[in-house]
Parts: C-alpha cells; sequence; structure tokens
C-alpha cells in the first residue's frame, strides 16, 4: 500500500454497507445492519532482524526536571549483551547520559535521569554494543506555544496487523504536543511482546520525537473485559467476578513495556498479587494531565448483582430495573485514586488548565454492539456502572474544571455529564478505534430531550444511559458506509489565552492537507473551560478584582462543610465565584508566598442585587 488511494481502497474493502435511513423517526424504526469485515489478522510473529537492528523503538516524558525514557528491543540471543546505552547530541558529540540492561521478560530497558533541562530540543539517541541505533527528539516543554495539542488514540485490532502510515502522515501534519494511546494497543491476550513491537513499527516513527502516554487497558493484560477488583485472582470466564486472569508477572510485564517511561506514580504501593501501579501526572505547555487507572479497582459485577442477561455485565432484560445494579458500595477508582485526583486538582502549579487521561469514560456510550440484534439496556464494563462509583469521580474532576479524554468503546462520542443534574460535571470525549472491527452504535428508542436543531444529527441531546446516569450527547460517529467503520483519531486543542477546548474527530482515510477534509459529522466541538463544571449555582461571592497577577489562582472553599468547592485559574483580574449553597465560605487568591486569605465571605442568593467587590493585591 503505497499511498493513500490504496489505503482507502483497502479500508473500502474491510466493511459491508449498512442501511441508511433518513431523520430522527426512520431511524429509531429501523436498526442498523451488522457490519461484515474480512479478517485477516493470524497470530503474532517476532520477526527475526538483523542483530544491529534489536532496538525496536523508545517512549519518553519530561515531567519537573526528570526524564523517563524506556528503550524496547527485539529478543535478544544467547550471549549477547543485555546493555542498553542512552545519549544526547551536544554541539556537534554524543554524550552518554546512562547505561541500562535490558530485562529478559519483556526486553525492555529504562532510564530516569534527574536534572533535564525541558527549555531546549534535544536529540538523542540509544545504543546498543550489537551495533543497533536508534535516534529521536526529546522535545523542550511547549510554555511559549498558546495551543496545545493532543493526538488521542484508542483500539488497536489485532485483525489488522498492516502499517498506520494514513494515520502517521496526518499525525505529522497536525503535529501535536504529546500522543495518548488510552489502551487496547495489543489485543493479542497471551503475546504483548510480539504485539508490542508491532505497536512500535506502526507507531514509533511519531512517537519517538514526542512526549507519549501509553496505558494498558484489558485486552493489553489478557483480558476482554477487566474488573481489576484491587489486584484479586479472577477465577470465572470473562472475569467478570473482578480481579485479573493472567498471572501477576505477566500483567506486571506488560504494564512495566507500556509506562515505565511515565512519570513516577503518585503512590507506588503495589495492590494485590504485588501488580503495580502508574497513577500520575505530566504538565505539557502548561496544561496538566491527570493519568487514572479506572479498572484497577473497580468491583466485578458478577454475584454482586443480580444476572439479567446472557452474561453478568450484560443487560438486556425488557423488565430490568435500574435500581437493582444501583450498589453503593461497589467501586470505581479506588479511595487512592480518589485522594490523588483531589490533591491533583488543587495543584496548580505551573498549569493553566486541567484533563484527565484514562482508559474508557464515566457513562454507557453505546447501545448496539458488535450486530444488529446486540442492543444493551446496560453495559457494566463502562464506567457508567457503578454509578456511586461514577459520581464520586466526576465530583472530583469537576473541581479542577478538567475535561476528560479516554477511549475503549469503538465509538467516537462527546457527552456533557451530570451527576444530580443535567450538565452539572465535565464534559468527555471517547476518541476512535483506530482499527474498529467490533462496531458500536448510538441509537436510543427514547427522543432525545433539548435535542440541538443545529447539529447533523439526530441523537444529540439530554438522555438517561442504561444505568440512569444523566448525559447530554454533543456529537457520535456510527459506522456508515461513508466513515469506514469509525475509526480514526482524535485531536484535542488547549488554547490557553481563550480557555477553550476543541475537540476534532478524523476519520481514517481523511487526508488532513486537502482543503476538502471533513471531520465526522458534528464535529469539532468546543466547549469553554468553565463548561466542565456547569453546575447551576445557587448562590454567589463578591466579585474579586485582583492585581499584582496577571493570571491568579483562586480557590473557595466551603467552611460547614470543610472542603474544597473548586479550585480554578484565572484568565483576567476579575471574577465572580458561584457557589451551590447560601453558606460561608473561604477565599484563596494566589500561590506559593504570594497568597491572600478571606475567611468568613457569606454567599448571596442573587447576583444582580449583590454589588459587593473584594479588593485583593498580590
Amino acid at each position: 500500500m503505497g499511498n493513500r488511494a490504496d489505503l482507502k481502497r483497502f479500508f473500502v474493502s474491510l466493511i459491508v454497507v449498512f442501511a441508511s435511513t433518513s431523520g430522527v423517526e426512520a431511524q429509531q424504526r429501523e436498526e442498523p445492519e451488522p457490519i461484515t469485515i474480512q479478517r485477516g489478522g493470524g497470530p503474532p510473529t517476532i520477526p527475526d532482524v538483523p542483530r544491529d537492528e534489536v532496538i525496536g523503538f523508545a517512549l519518553y516524558t519530561v515531567e519537573n526536571g526528570i526524564l523517563k525514557l524506556s528503550v524496547q528491543l527485539y529478543p535478544l540471543q544467547e550471549g549477547e549483551s543485555r546493555e542498553v546505552t542512552l545519549q544526547v547530541r551536544k554541539e556537534d558529540e554524543w554524550e552518554t547520559i546512562g547505561q541500562s540492561d535490558a530485562d529478559e521478560l519483556g526486553w525492555l530497558a529504562t532510564f530516569r535521569i534527574v536534572g533535564w533541562d525541558d527549555t531546549r530540543n534535544v536529540p538523542y539517541r540509544a545504543t546498543h554494543p550489537g551495533g543497533a541505533v536508534f535516534e529521536g527528539l526529546i522535545r523542550k516543554n511547549p510554555v511559549d506555544k498558546n495551543e496545545i495539542v493532543v493526538a488521542a488514540f484508542t483500539g488497536n485490532s489485532n485483525q489488522d496487523r498492516g502499517p498506520r502510515a494514513d494515520i502517521v502522515e496526518n499525525i505529522k501534519i497536525q503535529d501535536p504536543d504529546l500522543l495518548f494511546f488510552s489502551g487496547d494497543q495489543s489485543y493479542d491476550h497471551r503475546d504483548h511482546t510480539a504485539a508490542w513491537l508491532l505497536f512500535g513499527r506502526q507507531f514509533g516513527e511519531i512517537i519517538k520525537d514526542r512526549p507519549t502516554i501509553t496505558i494498558p487497558d484489558d485486552h493489553d493484560v489478557g483480558q476482554g473485559n477487566l474488573w481489576g477488583e484491587g489486584g484479586k485472582v479472577s477465577t470465572l470466564q470473562g472475569g467478570a467476578d473482578g480481579g485479573y486472569t493472567m498471572p501477576a508477572d505477566y500483567v506486571n510485564m506488560v504494564q512495566r513495556a507500556q509506562t515505565s517511561h511515565l512519570p513516577d506514580p503518585y503512590d507506588p504501593t503495589p495492590i494485590d498479587q504485588g501488580i503495580t501501579v502508574y497513577y500520575t501526572s505530566l504538565n505539557v505547555g502548561g496544561i496538566d494531565f491527570a493519568i487514572i487507572e479506572d479498572r484497577k479497582w473497580k468491583t466485578g459485577p458478577a454475584g454482586l448483582i443480580p444476572q439479567q442477561g446472557p452474561r453478568p455485565d450484560h443487560v438486556n432484560d425488557p423488565s430490568y430495573d435500574r435500581s437493582t445494579v444501583d450498589v453503593p458500595e461497589a467501586r470505581l477508582l479506588g479511595d487512592r485514586q480518589l485522594e490523588f485526583l483531589r490533591e491533583w486538582g488543587q495543584d496548580w502549579t505551573d498549569t493553566e488548565m486541567k484533563a484527565v487521561l484514562s482508559q474508557t469514560i464515566f457513562a454507557g456510550g453505546a447501545h448496539i454492539h458488535g450486530r444488529s440484534n446486540g442492543r444493551l439496556l446496560a453495559d457494566l464494563d463502562s464506567n457508567g456502572w457503578p454509578q456511586a462509583g461514577r459520581a464520586r469521580a466526576l465530583k472530583e474532576i469537576r473541581r479542577c474544571f478538567g475535561v476528560h479524554i479516554a477511549g475503549d468503546q469503538h465509538l467516537a462520542t462527546v457527552i456533557h455529564h451530570g451527576v444530580h443534574s443535567w450538565e452539572d460535571s465535565s464534559f468527555s470525549f471517547c476518541v476512535p478505534s483506530i482499527v474498529n472491527f467490533y462496531g458500536r452504535w448510538w441509537w436510543p428508542l427514547e427522543e432525545p430531550m433539548n435535542h440541538d436543531e443545529m447539529s447533523p444529527l439526530p441523537f444529540t441531546g439530554r438522555f438517561y444511559d442504561g444505568m440512569g446516569n444523566k448525559l447530554t450527547m454533543h456529537a457520535y460517529a456510527n459506522p456508515t458506509r461513508q466513515n469506514y467503520n469509525a475509526a480514526g483519531h482524535g485531536i484535542v486543542r488547549f488554547n490557553k489565552s481563550t480557555r477553550e477546548i476543541t475537540m476534532e474527530c478524523w476519520p481514517r482515510h481523511v487526508d488532513v492537507r486537502d482543503p476538502e477534509a471533513r471531520q465526522f459529522p458534528g464535529w469539532p466541538v468546543k466547549v469553554h473551560q468553565e463548561e466542565n463544571y456547569s453546575r447551576a449555582p445557587l448562590a454567589y461571592l463578591p466579585t474579586l478584582r485582583i492585581s499584582g497577577s496577571e493570571k491568579p489562582l483562586v480557590q473557595v472553599f466551603d467552611e460547614y462543610l470543610n472542603e474544597v468547592v473548586y479550585t480554578v485559574r484565572l484568565n483576567g483580574n476579575t471574577w465572580r465565584p458561584k457557589v451551590f449553597r447560601e453558606a460561608t465560605y473561604t477565599i484563596r487568591v494566589g500561590e506559593g508566598s504570594e497568597v491572600q486569605v478571606i475567611r468568613g465571605v457569606e454567599a448571596w442568593g442573587t447576583e444582580s442585587d449583590d454589588q459587593r467587590v473584594l479588593n485583593i493585591a498580590l
């Protein structure tokens, strides 16, 4: 496949058209027909590379002056050196800054370099005594850029082991500051190293030159679905009893390969079986990303709720009562990660905006799975379940006005989440699969509430998902003849001067250089940072007029509840804080040694009648 025309013909050959309909009523009468795929994956293989080409690829991040870099090798032979050397280019010479031995379970060498200068671009190379050399570029922190760009991916199906040249070429043009692979980089449940080396051959060309986040999901660690439940051993086929089905050594090998280059974990304490954790944060250009593990502590549904479908996590009983699956004792992120999110959300050091990265979204974002009769009333593998755990997670994310970026669902969506009322929490962007052999559709049977008449999509508006969670659908990319089974990638643009977040969704066959190139219908979606906490105010605090800082940090603290309401960096010097009950608050303005604290501030119930002003000098 030497050009884009060949790639386009290839993707056309993969799908069979499903019946198209027009209008909301017609689409509600007719279900989508199944998409038939010509599969051709085969078992994974590791090529026998020349001995001077044993370095496959490298991944890196830089945070707080620490460079973390991992080098993936092909299997080394008996008698070959395990040593890998890391060098950087200084003027006209290569300087060695680290050496590391590749482990024999996964063939990975890792580096942690303290005191890294992130103010300049630095060429690097990894070398092996057998002659292999791999070169790349460690980019400077783009703090001087107004727009920080993230490219996001999910679902790299093993049914297509071919190159990803179309995506790679588009990414080179879009030139993101950060790459995010949200999971299922490998679908080869017991052959991760072979699949991971293939992933490197597919994407190594763009990974080597920019910071990259890769986090494993269920298929990466050898399971169709994963409810980690703190690391217990799963004994039920399908894993719905909670825990891991593969040995802990295998799970740790996968996590080591995919996450060793991430910043140090917030709390590295392993879970049961000695399974490691990696949840952490990464600041790129003033955008602070929390990286969380939304499967690791999640409770398994089997035995906890009544089975109301063909398997414990799929509900398709027409008499289904949503309250039967609403079990407050079930966990989602777990106490450790909730504590991390709260602390991370209050720390705005060198930060202008916040975002959360994880495997999947906090809603049931699809109605039909895999085939035309595959309608589910509830999918407990989604993070719409458990409902109480979902609510706790969203409450932490909205405290810092964070947007959520994830994958896993095979179906691209933009959803505005609600906990107690519509749109009172953050937006999420579920990006499309890289290769989508398992179609899913957003195809509600009920009429939408507050449908956007300007949208080209019929099923936008307010809905309840299968667990009874409130969600407002802004965009979705159902598989059609025109969009090549809805495969593609996402782009998220963070504009620091306007505080706008633009979400783009690009089909795989599109050449972004073409003036006629179009995103999926309904995209791009643009939201303002403050829309990630759109909860309706019940009262207001005085207008803040702040001098001495161009972008001051403001925190509002509820004195009676003894908790932070929210923390946000302003884009200006005047702002009116909203609150959600008439009470007494503490307002903190500034950071570091320059902080003003005003206690005992009363909230008033109306905005128009309250002319109070607080003048604050930093």
